[in-house]
């Protein structure tokens, strides 16, 4: 039974409370008043808190970036070693990776590059039809696959598979120590 028409409504009690429901509330004006003058007070007294605490969070963060650097080793006068040096004072080794395949173009990805194709593009090599890319890259475990010519996913022949591949296309295992 839809509510919208009175004529409907054959209930004497319901008919009551529909025209109780809606029947216009009207509000203390001085009640709209009393709560915007509170409210503007509350905020003019939480503004110097506000402040403070900025002051206080910049203050922090200041000394915070001092202290860094105050730490930090000069490194004036000195070379870095044959490998880089990569965050977190692992050295960073040398890696070739290589794909012989016909195609236009062809990109690496995997963990190293957080799987962007756009990340790591091999360059054609002198050899014709041979794709190579030099990276460096810390010592560990490293899960990744070529994507040729922007549309079809291939493992690294010369490497091993990985035993699970999270979206079904051939993975391979790169460690580098």
């Amino acid at each position: 039974m839809p509510a919208d028409h009175d004529d409907e409504l054959h209930d004497e009690l319901l008919r009551r409370v529909v025209a109780e429901l809606r029947r216009p509330v009207r509000l203390d004006p001085a009640l709209d008043a009393r709560a915007l003058r509170a409210l503007r007070e509350d905020q003019r007294r939480r503004r110097p808190v506000r402040r403070r605490l900025w002051l206080a969070g910049a203050a922090l963060a200041a000394g915070v970036l001092v202290a860094v650097l105050l730490r930090l080793p000069s490194t004036e006068g000195t070379r870095p070693a044959p490998a880089a040096v990569a965050a977190g004072g692992l050295e960073t080794r040398h890696v070739e990776i290589r794909l012989s395949a016909p195609a236009s173009s062809v990109a690496v990805v995997g963990d190293f590059n957080d799987w962007d194709p756009a990340a790591t593009p091999l360059q054609p090599t002198a050899e014709g039809g041979v794709w190579s890319v030099d990276l460096q890259l810390k010592p560990g475990r490293y899960h990744y696959a070529f994507l040729i010519d922007g549309r079809r996913w291939e493992g690294d022949p010369s490497e091993p598979r990985a035993t699970k591949s999270d979206f079904g296309a051939p993975v391979s295992v790169l460690t580098v120590s």
